[in-house]
């Protein structure tokens, strides 16, 4: 696999204490190529509190003039090796192992970040309880954790925009047809929405995570 850097530990906004209320789930934010973890960490207030949030900054810099920070290079995206979401997505689980073992946690992912998150979860079936994948898609290809996956099938939240132009169409028909023969899917396409996150697909979310809160016993 590609190379990639460890996620920067000081990199991270914490909605509390790492220490405060261990029996909380704890949702895990991934923000989108050319942003950073202040980005989705402005939806915090927006979502059920029952819940601790980190926002986790991606280890690379973009090619300039991009700013901000990214999960992998999207250069050639319709071609990609997927070999570099899962550098990132081993990364970000290394991450997650090393801050928060046994802890139970959800993902949440804007476009790169939902990719990334959807890959770690791939990885590492057994270890997250959801993933909302906003605005991203499955990487194509086979992993190791597929198959267990297809077994557990956990809750997995899609929305996307119907005017989204920055997915490339072939990847979002992968997406269409491997996340309900992998997951519990649940999810919607937002008329005229671009490549953003709008108030009702913020309403949808906050529902699905209600939803997983009651599951999770909290």
């Amino acid at each position: 696999m590609t190379d990639v850097p460890a996620l920067d530990p000081d990199a991270v906004l914490w909605s509390e204490p790492l220490d405060a209320r261990r029996d909380a789930p704890l949702l895990v934010l991934l923000h989108g190529y050319g942003s950073h973890e202040h980005d989705l960490g402005g939806l915090i207030p927006h979502l059920p509190d029952a819940f601790a949030f980190a926002a986790v900054r991606a280890p690379l810099a973009p090619r300039w003039p991009t700013p901000g920070y990214a999960w992998y290079a999207i250069e050639n995206l319709d071609a990609h090796d997927p070999d570099l979401v899962s550098s990132a997505a081993s990364r970000f689980v290394e991450w997650v192992d090393a801050v928060a073992p046994g802890r139970t946690i959800g993902l949440l992912g804007f476009s790169q970040g939902a990719v990334v998150a959807l890959q770690a979860l791939r990885l590492r079936p057994e270890r997250f309880a959801f993933v909302v994948n906003l605005a991203g898609y499955a990487t194509p290809g086979e992993l190791a954790g597929d198959e267990q996956l297809a077994v557990l099938r956990p809750p997995v939240f899609w929305g996307r925009g119907s005017r989204d132009e920055v997915i490339p169409a072939q990847l979002v028909v992968h997406t269409t047809h491997w996340l309900p023969a992998h997951s519990e899917l649940s999810g919607r396409v937002y008329p005229e929405l671009a490549h953003s996150v709008s108030e009702q697909e913020l309403a949808d979310v906050r529902t699905f995570l209600e939803k997983q809160l009651a599951a999770l016993g909290q």
